[in-house]
């Protein structure tokens, strides 16, 4: 049953999201912000009062993906029209008022640095302010990032790992990325605010972190703190198990932050996500990456020189429109010189007010759709083998919990990243070793070692 607005009953919530891990962690925001109201979570659309899209613009198909929920979301409103939808995040940010051209029965839009506008722009809704209605709010706002961490709902409660944003925004202008227009320029959080939000988590009894930012490893506070110190204080924090970071770029991976990481094991992770996009330096100079294949594979090799067992994950984008085949070529050997334990790939596709877009889109669909094919596929035969040499292998695994697939088994995580569903007794947020018993490309299989 909906409750109508302005009663004094604050209702029910439902939070939607799509994306990236910082996309994640705002939806923990938004439904932080909506509990200290009196709002409770629906366990479904039907259930809710307020349904808030928290969206991803990276790509046109994740930008899509909202308008065609948005069109299954207008029957809802036609039954109960009290509903109040929100879209937030980065489609949000890029389309503003434009939503309302292709969903006018949405009731507000918000991007990602307007958390703090929910709601007031809720209770105006509410109360029946005519001039709340179709409100849009995609202020850059510099104090975004100050969220103090007793106002945040973290879903992730029990699971024993919790995400902290320590920047926001990219000042990066690769010729493809939405993110700059979406996200705003970086700002950065202090480190005694940071260790003060990590120490309470670990009063919690969370055992690992996961630093967030666009740029992760640009951080740099107003003291000159570096994410290079923060990993270094955060490794002396008890409680504290594991620490990983994302998203890093290449040209900011340097010998101070590499030197912190083996410093700071075996609490940093040995896993590192590197986005490299291509391997063809033709291709990374059209996308303004500000690096060539030689500098990145520089960095691997540091990497690995000072943690021999680190793997590595990537992002990669085929079919970029000054991309030949000779270039794809490139990207396909780096596969085999780097050997990634994880790699999202993607078709280029162009994005609103990018650079990129003055290129044209060259490569055909088809020629795109059959490169993707070919990288994937060899980067599984690749993870097959990687994950082959797991098994045998006494691992740590931190419990997440029930396995989604098979619900009488469990899923945990290594401090590589790799996936591992056991059966026997789980207890989210705690660290158990199992013994790898078998494997597939994308996870392992494990048994507890009372049971070997």
């Amino acid at each position: 049953m909906s409750r109508t607005r302005g009663s004094s009953a604050s209702g029910r919530y439902l939070i939607e999201t799509w994306g990236c891990q910082m996309n994640v962690h705002d939806s923990e925001k938004l439904a932080g912000s909506l509990e200290r109201e009196g709002y409770e979570r629906a366990e479904s659309r039907q259930d809710a009062d307020v349904i808030l899209l928290n969206t991803c613009s990276i790509r046109e198909k994740a930008a899509e993906k909202v308008f065609d929920e948005l069109g299954r979301l207008k029957r809802l409103k036609m039954q109960n029209p009290d509903l109040l939808i929100g879209v937030c995040g980065c489609v949000a940010q890029q389309e503003r008022d434009r939503i309302f051209d292709r969903a006018p029965y949405v009731d507000f839009v918000m991007g990602p640095r307007a958390i703090r506008s929910l709601v007031p722009t809720l209770a105006r809704l509410r109360q029946g302010d005519p001039t709340a209605r179709h409100a849009v709010d995609v202020e850059y706002r510099s104090d975004s990032i100050r969220y103090p961490f007793e106002e945040i709902r973290r879903e992730g409660e029990g699971s024993g790992k919790a995400f902290v944003t320590v920047i926001e925004g990219c000042n990066h202008r690769c010729t493809y990325c939405v993110v700059p227009t979406t996200r705003g320029r970086e700002i950065c959080r202090e480190t005694d605010e940071i260790l003060a939000e990590v120490r309470a988590l670990a009063g919690r009894g969370i055992a690992e972190v996961e630093f967030l930012g666009q740029t992760v490893n640009a951080y740099r506070d107003s003291s000159g703190n570096t994410l290079a110190e923060l990993l270094r204080a955060t490794a002396d924090v008890d409680g504290i198990h594991r620490i990983r970071f994302t998203t890093s770029h290449p040209a900011q991976m340097t010998d101070r932050l590499m030197d912190a990481m083996a410093d700071a094991s075996p609490k940093v992770c040995p896993y590192l996500h590197l986005p490299v996009q291509s391997g063809s330096d033709a291709v990374l100079k059209s996308m303004r990456r500000g690096y060539g294949r030689d500098d990145y594979l520089r960095k691997i090799e540091g990497l690995r020189r000072r943690i021999p067992a680190i793997v590595f994950g990537a992002d990669i984008i085929v079919g970029f429109p000054t991309e030949t085949d000779a270039d794809f070529e490139q990207t396909m050997s780096l596969l085999d010189e780097v050997c990634y334990g994880t790699l999202y790939s993607f078709t280029y596709s162009e994005r609103p007010n990018t650079a990129a877009l003055d290129l044209g889109d060259r490569i055909p669909a088809e020629a795109k759709s059959e490169r993707l094919h070919r990288l994937q596929a060899q980067q599984k035969a690749i993870q097959e083998e990687l994950n082959r040499g797991y098994v045998g292998q006494i691992l740590e695994v931190l419990c997440e919990g029930p396995s989604k697939r098979d619900p009488s088994r469990w899923t945990g995580r290594t401090p590589e990243n790799r996936v591992v569903n056991y059966s026997g007794h789980g207890v989210p947020g705690t660290l158990q070793n199992l013994r790898i018993s078998s494997s597939t490309a994308f996870s392992l299989q494990g048994e507890p070692l009372d049971r070997v």
